[in-house]
């Protein structure tokens, strides 16, 4: 099966290339080509599970090895262990999700960024961008060798930058270019890190690093190491004060950015400490980990009290992802198969809520053209009962209630912050423990105010924003319908795509359309309200996480018994 990882590769890759060499072809099966793509290579990552040895999980599974340059000793070195098993599926998973809540559906509903409009949607452009996204995603998590990790590491930011930048909101280009500067400036300083512990041990293999435990680099140089990939891997975690960043992305990009940028792009970052940053370079981790333990904390109450100061409901999404990421990295502090083990969980349950919580935040976005909590006028469980009843479940998980998968990652962290590595100072880490805590209650309290002031009280909004001639702000990423808005250079399609050229994606419009147009327009609702629930696609691309929230909540032994040997592997220099 160790064609396995390559196949999974390669099914995204092709599917891009494929729109670049078959435009006209493929022209007319836009609607379903990403959803068919994407569903192949989530049912690779469903074959990888279902294959998977797990006796077996601290070894690298469905190996590839093969030499790339010859002359630089660089191997292309694909496998699959316990630790990236798990982020490998929730990236195939959450790509297909995304192309679920895109294709289906009535073409004209809101929110659907493959539907014909004046001004071209670039349909073509989007279901490139998030293939090749998908491409580095899983590559990142696959990949064995330092170099061909950093390759699919940035590979990512090209296209989550033009994800934001074309399909964002009114503040795209700032954002996208907030975003493109942090990432590059800490990809850099990883890529320093890199070389160092390279030209220290003569070998880019991340098995035999690991497995050398730092031999070969003296604890000065361990400590250096470390510092630069951790500030690197920091900024796309990321870690206060290298988060500022990520408010902006977030509240500018489209619901499918903010879903695959919360869902696992910052796990990306998370993830190099567990297999590069910790494995590799104990001794720096030793050092270091006082010091990211503290950074952690910071971010969990400052992630917590900005949420409490924030209007915009994807901004405090966004806000939230810090103080949680605070925990994960709290975890990874205390260099404990306890902390890591909760810090490994943590990143899987941020991935599943906040990737809920997102796609809720632009459904809502769509039906009232705003995410301003106050503008939104509460009383959502009376307007749209089962899309407040569902906002409800998903803040109540990402809070932290037990019996849902948000509780364990916190509760691993912050236990394994009370008995931290032996050499670590015990005292500063139950100072951390009671920090954290104080940031979950804090956690419990921004999600409280939300809750109470969009979904509870009575309806004050007077009117829903028209389907067929949406505000500046309103749909994902709020791009107003008029196309002389836009400057002509962002009119003009895509690789000399014509607006009208797409028209054809989207012929046969469903026997509901007038039906679902008038819904979304307020006919047939409460007082001219709006009145559109929860539709069927958004039904298809929100049940999987719903259920997942609920299955690792409340059989967590899913995920533990799968991480927890890889971990003591991992730990084997410091334990």
């Amino acid at each position: 099966m160790s064609w396995l990882p390559v196949v999974l590769l390669a099914v995204p890759l092709l599917g891009a290339l494929l729109l670049l060499v078959s435009p006209t072809v493929l022209r007319p099966w836009l609607r379903v080509y990403g959803l068919v793509v994407s569903g192949v290579a989530l049912v690779l990552a469903v074959v990888m599970v279902a294959t998977f040895d797990y006796g077996q999980a601290a070894r690298p599974q469905f190996a590839v090895d093969r030499e790339w340059i010859s002359g630089l000793g660089l191997h292309f070195h694909l496998a699959v262990d316990g630790i990236s098993l798990p982020l490998i599926a929730l990236t195939a998973l959450l790509t297909f999700l995304c192309f679920v809540y895109l294709s289906w559906g009535d073409a004209r509903g809101p929110g659907q960024l493959l539907r014909p409009r004046a001004g071209g949607a670039r349909p073509r452009a989007l279901v490139f961008t998030l293939l090749v996204l998908e491409v580095g995603m899983i590559g990142t998590f696959l990949a064995l060798d330092l170099l061909l990790f950093f390759v699919f590491f940035e590979i990512v930011l090209i296209p989550m930058y033009f994800l934001i930048a074309i399909w964002g909101g009114k503040g795209r280009r700032g954002a996208s270019i907030k975003f493109i500067l942090y990432t590059l400036l800490g990809s850099v300083v990883m890529l320093l890190g890199l070389l160092l512990v390279w030209a220290r041990t003569g070998t880019l293999d991340i098995v035999a690093l690991g497995q050398a435990h730092g031999a070969g680099m003296p604890r000065a140089v361990q400590i250096l190491a470390f510092v630069a990939i951790g500030v690197g891997l920091a900024v796309k975690t990321p870690m206060w004060p290298l988060h500022t960043w990520l408010p902006d992305a977030h509240t500018e990009a489209p619901t499918v950015g903010s879903v695959l940028l919360a869902g696992v792009l910052l796990k990306m970052g998370t993830y190099g400490f567990a297999r590069i940053a910790i494995p590799v370079l104990p001794e720096g981790a030793a050092a270091v980990a006082p010091w990211l333990g503290a950074f952690a904390v910071v971010g969990i109450v400052y992630g917590a009290l900005a949420c409490l100061a924030q209007r915009d409901l994807k901004r405090m999404i966004a806000y939230s992802s810090v103080g949680h990421m605070g925990f994960v990295l709290l975890g990874f502090a205390t260099l404990t198969t306890v902390g890591i083990n909760g810090a490994l969980f943590a990143n899987v349950a941020h991935g599943l809520i906040t990737g809920l919580l997102f796609f809720l935040a632009g459904a809502i976005k769509e039906r009232y053209g705003t995410a301003d909590m106050r503008a939104l006028g509460g009383g959502i469980l009376a307007t749209l009962p089962h899309l407040g009843s569902v906002l409800t479940f998903a803040a109540i998980a990402s809070l932290g209630v037990p019996g849902l998968a948000g509780f364990w990652g916190e509760m691993l962290s912050l236990f394994g912050a009370f008995q931290p590595a032996g050499g670590l100072p015990r005292g500063l880490f139950l100072t951390f423990m009671v920090i954290g805590g104080l940031g979950a209650v804090l956690t419990a309290a921004y999600f409280l105010v939300m809750l109470s002031r969009v979904t509870h009280g009575r309806p004050e909004r007077a009117q829903a924003v028209p389907a067929a001639a949406p505000s500046g702000a309103s749909g994902v990423g709020g791009r107003p319908s008029d196309a002389s808005a836009w400057p002509d250079s962002e009119r003009s399609g895509w690789a000399g795509e014509s607006p009208d050229s797409e028209q054809a994606a989207w012929a046969g419009e469903s026997p509901d359309s007038k039906r679902v147009a008038g819904a979304i327009k307020g006919e047939g609702g409460v007082g001219g309200r709006v009145s559109r629930d929860i539709q069927g696609y958004e039904f298809a691309a929100w049940v999987p996480l719903i259920v997942l929230i609920l299955l690792f909540g409340l059989w967590p032994k899913l995920l533990l018994s799968l991480t927890t040997p890889a971990v003591q592997t991992l730990l084997g220099a410091l334990s």
